[in-house]
């Protein structure tokens, strides 16, 4: 095998970048236990908006616990955080850059697909769609515009000149690459 190069999936790289700071301050703490008291206040309020589980096993991991039970029962984004806090502890190299963003494109296709399983009544879907909608309407500017825009997506409106009003570029062309994705693989 030569020169062998191993890719991260386009979906993992997206949510280890989203996450960086927040993974970087996970173990910057585990190396310096002196900033331990702010990640375990940080997890208090992870747990109290929705992450329960992600908090739980990054407890398990600041007392010790290393193996790959800490990621049972989590969900993918989760799981993904775990797996690159436990292999930043192992290797700071492997750590996610603080500098990257995630890149919206990355997004179209996972947001697509959920969007069309909430439209076919997927509750699952639908939750955490809602949950993603909210904190991009935290986030403010184009993200905001495009969390309130979910319901409708979810419903069956692809009218993009309708929903692109009041859209920087960037924004509209996240949410014409979600309307592209919805429009192939029958995902409408």
């Amino acid at each position: 095998m030569k020169n062998a190069v191993v890719e991260l999936p386009d979906a993992v790289e997206q949510v280890r970048r989203m996450h960086a700071p927040f993974i970087h301050a996970v173990v910057g703490a585990l190396r310096d236990r002196a900033a331990l008291p702010e990640l375990m206040r940080t997890l208090a309020a992870a747990e109290q908006q929705g992450w329960p589980g992600l908090a739980g096993a990054l407890r398990r991991i600041i007392d010790g616990k290393r193996d790959a039970s800490v990621k049972l029962g989590l969900d993918e984004e989760d799981r993904i955080i775990v797996e690159t806090v436990l292999q930043g502890l192992a290797n700071p190299a492997s750590l996610p850059a603080l500098e990257q963003r995630p890149d919206g494109r990355a997004a179209a296709p996972g947001l697509a697909s959920m969007i069309a399983a909430a439209g076919r009544g997927d509750a699952k879907a639908l939750a955490v769609l809602a949950d993603m909608a909210e904190q991009m309407v935290r986030a403010g500017g184009d993200m905001a515009r495009l969390g309130g825009l979910m319901r409708r997506l979810v419903n069956g409106e692809r009218d993009g000149d309708a929903l692109m009003k009041g859209m920087g570029p960037l924004g509209r062309q996240l949410l014409l690459d979600i309307l592209s994705e919805l429009g192939k693989s029958g995902l409408q």
